[in-house]
């Protein structure tokens, strides 16, 4: 059974819910769900995605990424919803979103064309590992410093790259620490002289194998980035307090798969390690339990008394018959459905017992606000 009332909680009280999960469970779809319920309960509610096959924007009727307030008439059919809510979808673009960390903490206009027009700077902003994660933390902490929004729902990467995500701003931390880019921040006048033998080694070996010119922008860049590093280092480390704030919770979306679970464990113990809590576990697309597991022997029996039946009338034979198979089928269903269930509570007492929310299979893909709706009609029933 459905236990809603910590999701109730999370959209009634919380400031940011980051969804968590493998991918092809329905991860966008919890979090789009968890933002529109959000809305409906009268808060101003943002839900941004770093998923790059851009679902949410589908689901969400949204043709082009960026910032789109999504029409009330959409989320809030009825009209019955507190008028203060709302709800913005927002897809994440990395280039802009680091174009406009640079303008924040460049101590100049000279210095931030400099940096933007660097070679390895526009290669760096958009293929670096973990750009687009630590992009999404600074989109995160921008949307928290706005003061514009009550609630504020995180749509993460497949789990693996989603720790990526939360772990972002301490590597950053530790490349600005790292004493090869120390080392490069050296002000041009004094060049490498302060460089160690073996760095200057480093760097005639590297542009050997990717060039001179490669080399020159890397160093450019250092040296354009000279002065800004301590407000990357004070926003990682205000990014990673809010991670932690009481106001933050983390739901973590999974399925009945076996490699969906064993990847939910993975995440959970790793979240552990980071000292981060699981609020909520979602498991999607579950068989619903048409009947009691308990009720699977009785079923059986009621199968093979209705085909010794159709044996005994030949008139009632052909629907007896289909009545026996959709008995045994039921009864097959039912021990599933128990399978799942009690999967999927062991796999939240290893967890810590936070509580399940249960989305059974549903007769359509979830397309449109509706169908979220729906869904969120699963995680909010009473």
């Amino acid at each position: 059974m459905t236990d809603v009332r910590a999701l109730h909680d999370l959209v009634a009280r919380q400031h940011v819910v980051v969804c968590c999960g493998t991918g092809g469970v329905g991860k966008t779809t919890t979090a789009a769900a968890l933002a529109v319920e959000g809305a409906r309960r009268g808060r101003r509610t943002a839900v941004i995605t770093i998923d790059p096959a851009r679902r949410l924007a589908d689901t969400l009727g949204l043709q082009a990424a960026d910032d789109h307030e999504v029409e009330r008439t959409l989320w809030d059919p009825d009209g019955d919803a507190p008028p203060g809510g709302r709800l913005t979808a927002l897809m994440l673009d990395t280039g802009s979103t680091f174009d406009g960390l640079v303008g924040r903490y460049a101590q100049d206009d000279a210095q931030r064309v400099r940096i933007l027009e660097n070679r390895f700077y526009r290669n760096l902003a958009g293929a670096l590992s973990g750009t687009q994660e630590y992009m999404a933390m600074e989109r995160l902490h921008e949307l928290h410093e706005t003061g514009a929004y009550d609630l504020i729902i995180v749509d993460t990467p497949p789990t693996r790259h989603a720790l990526d995500f939360l772990d972002a701003p301490q590597r950053l931390i530790r490349l600005l620490d790292n004493r090869v880019f120390k080392v490069l921040m050296v002000p041009a006048r004094r060049g490498f002289r302060v460089a160690t033998a073996a760095l200057h080694a480093f760097v005639r070996q590297v542009g050997r194998v990717i060039g001179t010119a490669v080399i020159d922008d890397i160093i450019s860049f250092f040296r354009a980035f000279e002065g800004m590093e301590e407000g990357f280092r004070s926003r990682a480390d205000a990014v990673r307090v809010l991670l932690t704030e009481p106001t933050t919770s983390f739901v973590l979306v999974t399925s009945a798969r076996r490699d969906s679970i064993d990847e939910a464990i993975f995440f959970a113990q790793r979240l552990d390690d980071s000292e981060f809590a699981i609020s909520a576990l979602v498991a999607n697309r579950v068989l619903p339990q048409f009947a009691p597991a308990h009720d699977a022997a009785s079923l059986r029996a009621r199968a093979v008394e209705l085909r010794g039946a159709a044996e005994a009338g030949p008139d009632a034979g052909a629907a007896a018959r289909r009545l026996a198979d959709r008995c045994d089928t039921l009864a097959d269903l039912a021990v599933l459905a128990a399978r799942e269930h009690r999967d999927l509570e062991g796999v939240a007492e290893r967890m810590g017992g936070p509580p399940v929310a249960y989305v059974p299979f549903m007769a359509h893909d979830v397309h449109d606000v509706a169908a979220l709706r729906q869904v969120g009609h699963h995680l909010f029933a009473n």
